[in-house]
């Protein structure tokens, strides 16, 4: 399936900033289960200075400097990108859970799709005894991997409610875990946190779900959003796959993927600095369309 991509961000400012410095990770990568077709960013006002660079997941990285007064900053994302992820998964015969977690700790590979990186705790991800606890009643001794973490996922769309008022970008994983909600970032810190909690390598991933707008309405420009899910690494010959908490679902042709890191901060689509004594306002529009169907269509 090939996807038209467009995310673009809005910053409003009550002040004219004077200074903006801002690492983007705006740009998908190819990689196993999608092909990169085109990809470009466009920001007004126009940077003193870019550079382009892949950082140590191998994400795409832009950085950005703008050292010319603007109360407004406008950043836009396109691309086309051809998903073609496995479709004939075997969830339910697959290799028991602790033989994939003794694997991944004699895997001598160390680069950024390696298993190493992604075993250990990280600040917005710690290890959180009552979150393992959580996760342990999926993975009983002796059960396929895909099994159990299809168990896992679902439990968490069952037993927490959607709820983007309940944390914000900073909300800690225990935090959501104990109030029982909160959004895609929010469940798939939980389910990271519960998988290295047990000893397996769980990434954050960072992307774009296709959507479908209600029956007999017209998708709306700008109506779709970023989403979030979790990447388990499943031994040599699976590999990684994704599992989408909020949602239940494995992720295939209708996941795109923008960034994978460790956590959200590793994948942040903006991050930055700028120099304003005043407040501002923030808006972000997003299309995912398939090229199959117009963009104008119901």
């Amino acid at each position: 399936m090939i996807y038209q991509l467009r995310h673009r961000t809005t910053y409003r400012y009550d002040a004219p900033v004077t200074f903006a410095q801002c690492v983007l990770r705006l740009t998908p990568a190819s990689s196993a289960t999608q092909t990169v077709l085109s990809a470009e960013v466009a920001i007004t006002p126009k940077p003193a200075r870019t550079q382009k660079q892949e950082g140590p997941f191998g994400e795409r990285m832009l950085k950005v400097l703008i050292d010319q007064p603007h109360a407004t900053l406008v950043i836009e994302a396109r691309s086309r990108v051809d998903v073609h992820a496995a479709l004939d998964l075997p969830l339910f015969a697959s290799q028991p859970w602790e033989l994939i977690r003794g694997r991944s700790f004699e895997s001598s590979d160390l680069g950024p799709r390696g298993p190493a990186t992604y075993l250990y705790p990280t600040s917005r991800t710690p290890l959180v005894p009552a979150i393992t606890d959580y996760a342990r009643q999926s993975f009983w001794p002796g059960r396929p991997i895909f099994e159990a973490a299809s168990e896992l996922m679902g439990r968490i769309r069952d037993e927490f409610r959607y709820d983007a008022k309940a944390t914000d970008v900073s909300t800690p994983a225990e935090a959501a875990f104990a109030a029982r909600r909160g959004v895609c970032q929010d469940f798939s810190h939980i389910m990271i946190c519960g998988l290295r909690g047990l000893g397996l390598p769980a990434a954050y991933v960072s992307g774009y779900l296709r959507t479908q707008p209600p029956p007999g309405q017209k998708r709306l420009q700008g109506a779709d959003a970023t989403h979030a899910w979790v990447a388990l690494w499943c031994g040599e010959d699976r590999g990684w796959v994704g599992f989408d908490p909020t949602n239940n679902l494995v992720a295939q042709n209708d996941h795109v993927v923008l960034a994978v890191g460790r956590d959200y901060s590793d994948v942040a689509p903006i991050k930055g600095l700028i120099l304003t004594p005043g407040d501002q306002s923030l808006k972000v529009e997003v299309d995912v369309i398939p090229e199959a169907v117009p963009a104008h269509a119901s």
